[in-house]
């Protein structure tokens, strides 16, 4: 990913939609992104990051943001390789929901904060787009299954008629003299 500074903010597009979507995982049900990912996006260090969430503490509830506990890190680094070295890391790291990532982008005031921040919030907006869709597609392709399955019911029954025409045309003695 190409590191983004205030004099070229324009080099920054859909070009790092992909690590951006890369970086965004789901603990708690949630989806988020680990401080660490979104410091290097706004090209600001983690811990300037981190400093500036404790200095407006209240910006920042439950919902925005929240700070993984032990296992929850050591199941993200096992998921997520670039995030290998915190596995070393004493510290658990704060993650941030897609809220958390637009109030970020508030607190930090910089063009690149606010440039990234849009980015990532159409990420997320895309990924609950496709996640939506799927869910409606699953619903028909369900509601199709189920008419197969009654057409399926229907043509045995068809089918088990017919087998019982050709056994009674089998059984019938011939009409008529025979020699």
């Amino acid at each position: 990913m190409s590191k983004v500074k205030s004099g070229d903010i324009d080099t920054f597009s859909l070009t790092n939609f992909k690590s951006i979507q890369e970086s965004i995982f789901e603990i708690r049900g949630i989806k988020v992104i680990v401080d660490r990912d979104l410091a290097k996006l706004y090209g600001v260090s983690t811990k300037r990051l981190n400093e500036q969430v404790q200095r407006n503490e209240s910006r920042f509830p439950e919902d925005f943001m929240f700070k993984l506990t032990k296992n929850e890190k050591l199941e993200v680094v096992a998921k997520c390789d670039h995030l290998n070295p915190l596995k070393f890391s004493t510290v658990n790291p704060n993650v941030f929901t897609e809220y958390g990532a637009l109030m970020l982008a508030s607190v930090l005031n910089s063009e690149v904060a606010i440039k990234v921040c849009i980015e990532i919030i159409r990420v997320f907006s895309r990924m609950r787009r496709v996640m939506f869709e799927n869910i409606e597609m699953n619903s028909r392709i369900g509601a199709i299954e189920e008419k197969i399955k009654m057409y399926d019911e229907n043509f045995e029954s068809v089918f088990e008629l017919l087998r019982k025409i050709i056994k009674m045309e089998d059984d019938k003695k011939p009409v008529g003299f025979q020699v």
